[in-house]
């Protein structure tokens, strides 16, 4: 009867896995709700390590690499550890990804920058406080967000 459950499981996590990526703590959950035991879903676990179903370092490559462009890495490390991701494989992903794409934050600022405002260069005080204010909470730091701004020369216009 249990290896019917096992087989069940398996079965289930495979066809998650067919619409989307997930994490070790996403498929957990995923077989939580479908009320299999504690030692199944380990069991399934533990098959979908071993033949590279799923791979939380992985998850975290793919994740950073296609959502760098509009969010900081701050914003993005934090989205990881909510999904589970240990910091450990999510810092190992960021190094990887940096050597590989030389990933530059500043570059994803100004293209931002210039989706928001095109080539205007002096901006109302609200609008130029709603810039910044979106920048940060896609998770760049402040220093990158005030170079750029800075480079492309946009300022406040006086009222």
């Amino acid at each position: 009867m249990e290896e019917d459950i096992v087989k069940r499981a398996k079965l289930r996590a495979v066809h998650l896995l067919e619409y989307m990526d997930r994490t070790e703590k996403n498929m957990r959950e995923k077989l939580q709700q479908g009320n299999y035991p504690p030692e199944v879903i380990d069991e399934t676990i533990s098959y979908l390590k071993y033949y590279g179903y799923i791979d939380d370092k992985r998850y975290a490559e793919r994740y950073l690499s296609v959502r760098l462009e509009k969010k900081g890495h701050r914003r993005l490390f934090l989205e990881l550890q909510q999904k589970g991701v240990s910091s450990s494989l999510i810092q190992e992903a960021w190094e990887e990804l940096r050597q590989d794409e030389e990933a530059d934050e500043r570059a994803s600022i100004r293209k931002l920058v210039e989706k928001k405002i095109g080539e205007r260069t002096a901006l109302p005080q609200k609008e130029y406080q709603r810039l910044v204010n979106y920048l940060a909470r896609r998770g760049f730091s402040w220093e990158d967000i005030s170079s750029v701004l800075q480079e492309k020369e946009i300022r406040r216009m006086n009222p």
